[in-house]
């Protein structure tokens, strides 16, 4: 699975973003999506994660939880981080990654439980 994400910027404290990550290979129906960041010097990080197909079931980091909303339109093969009152704490580069549909459906919030990564995009929140 080939994964593209955008939508990263440059924002004061406050604001909004929405990050998208679309798959140019395969549909994403079946598998389970998520977003992860990594803050430079830090390790990568759990955001939020969307199930399968209708996408009705999400769960979030902490952090996160009430300013961020994942979701999925299979129409678009798209999925989608909105990102509200964005603080200096979220800066960091954000990964969309996918979880094989071979695999169990659980919430599974560790790096290693993806397979596959898109390349990135660069959220930077000032104060």
């Amino acid at each position: 699975v080939q994964l593209q994400a955008y939508g990263g910027g440059l924002v004061q404290a406050g604001a909004s973003l929405r990050l998208s990550c679309v798959a140019v290979d395969r549909a994403l129906s079946s598998y389970t999506m998520s977003w992860f960041r990594q803050a430079p010097g830090k390790e990568r990080d759990f955001v939020a994660t969307v199930g399968r197909w209708s996408g009705s079931s999400a769960y979030y980091a902490e952090s996160v939880k009430g300013r961020f909303t994942i979701s999925r339109d299979s129409a678009k093969n798209t999925v989608y981080l909105q990102m509200n009152s964005l603080k200096p704490e979220d800066t960091a580069v954000y990964y969309c990654a996918a979880r094989s549909p071979y695999k169990t459906s659980i919430i599974a919030t560790d790096p290693g439980d993806y397979d596959y990564w898109g390349q990135g995009t660069l959220v930077t929140v000032s104060s």
